[in-house]
């Protein structure tokens, strides 16, 4: 084999990077056979779409930080880094002095007030086999995973049968938890510990607003939002059946991974947190209502209500937004990708696939959840410093580059604190990995800072549709 087998012409240049870089025996460098072709938006899209591409352009940022070239933030000393490590150990230790720390996940909020919601789950699911068990539990967390942008620092939840209030994530999720035990996203009375796609397309705002028991005097911030994004997932599963069945589950994300092939073929033991995201960035793309779409500039984006063309749905790129100082290859230059919810999904996941008795694998391809309470805590410890403490007063869009920027950071520097909390605390990075640093952790050390120095609220300000804050 040579060069020639690929038909290269030197008049018309391949634009694919493994032929151009092929020896004279015509091997090529399996890195480059199947990295994305950037140059082209599909290419760009499924880059942009990598844990991978998240780190290396929040490290950048970061390295520009310190360089003191940013334009909004400069990064603490070492001193200010290290009480930080010491809190989130400090709160580690009260939260699980037992050292048995779970994953960071959607199901933490579920036990709110103490209550063991899942065992009430799994006795109301009856005597299920596994796989449809994990169907059941992957329906509840995607759901309740999507409606989890904050809630505002005013609503709330009473939960019926205890009679305890919850506000924030965690009164979200005991609210989506009732709403699903009571068949709000089922379209069959006979099944309603399911979410399917016709229910969802016909789910009203009102209905999930009287589920969350909004009122006059117990607003939630973005309900039609949040709406709205359920009915977008409710077509997106009716579209792709391969993915979530004919009746359009979320659930269908267990058998697409571990038993791609059919119930006729054994089923895989393994998967990886990686393969699940993959799943949904690729699956949900044209779900979210940002108005960010690759294009053959490589320049397309906003944030305005309304979502994407159908056409453009393979392009979508969610939580992705436009920052000067990123660089990168073709037409991912200037984009900083985030996908917040997709990850935060993927940490909800983890636990049902575990359950069923299929291994996830290389959880830490993850990244942190940048969002209030991960940032919040780098704000509150002066390991972020804005460079001017005014920039904390104004309101922001979730596309301004100053959050753009922040929550860059935040990534890059939790990568860097997870390595700090194991030392103090003693712990290998197998025994916590960063899924428990977060739920140790940071995001509580984040919250308990915020309700100390002002009763709870974030340090900044940020216009939210309930759909990625």
């Amino acid at each position: 084999m040579t060069k020639n087998n690929y038909g290269l012409d030197p008049d018309r240049p391949t634009a694919n990077a493994a032929v151009r870089h092929a020896d004279a025996d015509g091997h090529v460098d399996p890195a480059l056979e199947f990295a994305p072709d950037t140059s082209r938006p599909a290419g760009a899209a499924a880059f942009l779409r990598t844990t991978r591409a998240i780190r290396i352009r929040a490290d950048a940022l970061l390295a520009r930080a310190r360089r003191g070239e940013s334009q909004w933030f400069t990064i603490g000393d070492e001193a200010a880094f290290d009480a930080m490590a010491r809190t989130v150990a400090d709160v580690t230790r009260e939260r699980y002095p037992k050292h048995a720390i779970p994953y960071h996940s959607r199901w933490r909020h579920f036990e709110a007030g103490g209550v063991d919601r899942l065992q009430e789950l799994n006795r109301l699911l009856g005597d299920l086999n596994p796989t449809q068990r994990a169907r059941a539990h992957i329906d509840l967390a995607v759901v309740s995973v999507l409606l989890d942008a904050g809630a505002g620092p005013c609503w709330h939840y009473t939960e019926p049968a205890t009679g305890k209030r919850f506000g924030r994530s965690e009164g979200l999720g005991v609210a989506s938890f009732h709403a699903f035990t009571g068949g709000l996203f089922s379209s069959n009375p006979e099944r309603p510990l399911q979410v399917d796609a016709v229910g969802l397309r016909g789910l009203v705002t009102d209905r999930l607003g009287d589920a969350f028991q909004v009122n006059d005097m117990n607003q939630l911030v973005g309900l039609t939002g949040r709406a709205t994004l359920l009915r977008r997932l409710g077509e997106a599963m009716s579209e792709q059946p391969g993915t979530f069945g004919e009746d359009g589950r979320p659930g269908g994300i267990f058998d697409a991974l571990v038993s791609p092939f059919g119930p006729a073929a054994p089923p895989t033991a393994e998967t990886t947190a990686h393969d699940i995201l993959s799943l949904l960035l690729e699956s949900l793309s044209r779900i979210w209502p940002a108005a960010n779409v690759i294009d053959s500039s490589g320049t397309r984006s906003g944030d305005a209500i309304g979502g994407i063309a159908p056409d453009d749905a393979a392009l979508a790129l969610g939580d992705c937004w436009r920052h000067g100082a990123v660089r990168g290859p073709g037409l991912t230059n200037g984009w900083m990708p985030f996908h917040k919810l997709s990850q935060w999904l993927t940490y909800s996941l983890i636990e049902p696939f575990e359950w069923a008795g299929v291994k996830v694998r290389h959880l830490d391809a993850l990244t942190a959840l940048p969002e209030y309470r991960n940032g919040g805590l780098l704000l509150d410890s002066g390991v972020i410093v804005p460079r001017d403490p005014a920039l904390l007063e104004r309101l922001w869009t979730v596309g301004d580059e100053f959050i753009v920027e922040w929550r860059a950071l935040t990534i890059a520097l939790l990568d860097e604190l997870a390595p700090r909390v194991r030392q103090v605390l003693g712990r290998s990075e197998e025994e916590l990995p960063l899924a428990r640093v977060l739920e140790g952790g940071t995001w509580a050390a984040g919250r308990a800072l915020a309700q100390r120095l002002r009763g709870g609220t974030p340090p900044l300000r940020i216009e939210s549709d309930g759909t990625v804050f």
